[in-house]
């Protein structure tokens, strides 16, 4: 069995706590800066949770302005991708319920003809599937199936296997892939495989109306004319009815803290396995070698221009989420970095973050000693 996490010193993880209160600093001075209005970020190494400490305002822009604090549930935004649709895939794969080579036609009869044919579930979980990072489907679909449509009538803009463009598009249709083999929605199936058995309480699609008061508002939304808090930033995930394999997932630092160290324990933790040690590897080792981007299956990899800053190791992986939030991994260093912000809240205009991120990473990498 691997570690279970605890609270402890940064020493106990053989990190400098002097180093430490430089990040400390870094997130406090940029809420003061307006870089996001509050932050929650999370620190553990082997199995040591070292910092765990939450900063600003959950909510900012109304008379009841709300302080953030470790327990505070965000919007993960694209953090969905690898944490839920991935993952529910992986089991899937493990389970003999379907192949990475298998082509998508298998599962959605209704995706073929201009070469489409050939894009495989492998293609979706790696960005290579050809299809447009993004379209506003929202606009015009008024149901799930209004969206499958449109995504089987996509024309592919690259051939499969050619090029990495990171698409929503993409695990949007690993939606009703997964749904159609397990016959249950992706929200059911991911909490009962993955978040339930490992005790994420708060993670979930759809928090229910009684956590509002915990959940970080996020963008002032021109297109619903209302704030967002507790239900998902991104406009196609929101128009599929909150549940989609792009977006719509919600947590807390704790609970991805929990996600992170079944990944660095190979699978398990606290004596439940969710993985086995060898899909672990496929997950996180790089699929697209030469290619113009490193990327695993759901997983982004560290490259140059990484937000995971550049004194990671190359075994780093991780993702970031369009409305703030962040997650990287490094097993090498048995390391896990959790940054949870509402930087678009009250507006998605402020990217003041991409600048943060990496230095954040900087300053926690360097402050590993032993």
């Amino acid at each position: 069995m691997g570690r279970v996490l605890r609270y402890g010193c940064p020493e106990d993880a053989g990190m400098s706590s002097d180093r430490l209160k430089e990040a400390d600093k870094l997130i406090r001075r940029a809420i003061s800066e307006g870089a996001f209005p509050g932050a929650v970020f999370l620190i553990a190494r082997s199995g040591v949770i070292v910092m765990h400490r939450a900063y600003g305002r959950a909510v900012s822009v109304i008379e009841d302005q709300r302080p953030m604090t470790p327990d505070t549930i965000f919007d993960l935004g694209s953090i969905t991708k690898p944490v839920a649709t991935a993952t529910s895939a992986m089991i899937l794969l493990e389970r003999g319920r379907l192949m990475l080579r298998d082509p998508v036609s298998r599962y959605i009869p209704e995706y073929a003809g201009n070469g489409r044919d050939d894009v495989t579930i492998h293609n979706l979980l790696t960005h290579t599937s050809g299809l447009p990072a993004w379209k506003p489907l929202y606009e015009r679909c008024r149901s799930r199936e209004d969206f499958l449509r449109q995504i089987c009538n996509m024309e592919l803009e690259h051939p499969p296997g050619s090029k990495v463009v990171y698409s929503c598009l993409g695990f949007m249709l690993l939606t009703f892939i997964i749904e159609r083999v397990v016959g249950e929605s992706l929200a059911s199936y991911s909490k009962r495989m993955i978040f339930k058995p490992l005790g994420m309480e708060d993670t979930q699609f759809n928090p229910p109306k009684s956590l509002r008061d915990r959940i970080a508002a996020t963008e002032l939304c021109s297109w619903r004319k209302r704030l967002l808090i507790g239900e998902v930033h991104d406009e196609n995930a929101f128009a599929m009815g909150g549940v989609s394999g792009n977006a719509g997932l919600f947590s807390t630092a704790k609970d991805l803290a929990i996600f992170s160290q079944m990944l660095l324990n190979m699978g398990d933790y606290g004596g439940r396995r969710i993985l086995s040690p060898l899909t672990v590897r496929l997950m996180t080792r790089n699929h697209t070698k030469g290619l113009n981007e490193p990327r695993g299956l759901g997983w982004a990899l560290i490259s140059e221009g990484s937000s995971a800053g550049e004194l990671l190791s190359q075994s780093t992986f991780g993702h970031t989420g369009f409305p703030g939030c962040s997650l990287w991994i490094d097993p090498e260093e048995e390391l896990m970095i959790i940054l949870l912000t509402n930087r678009v809240h009250p507006s998605r205009e402020n990217e003041a973050i991409h600048r943060i991120r990496p230095v954040f990473h900087n300053i926690i990498a360097s402050s590993i000693i032993d």
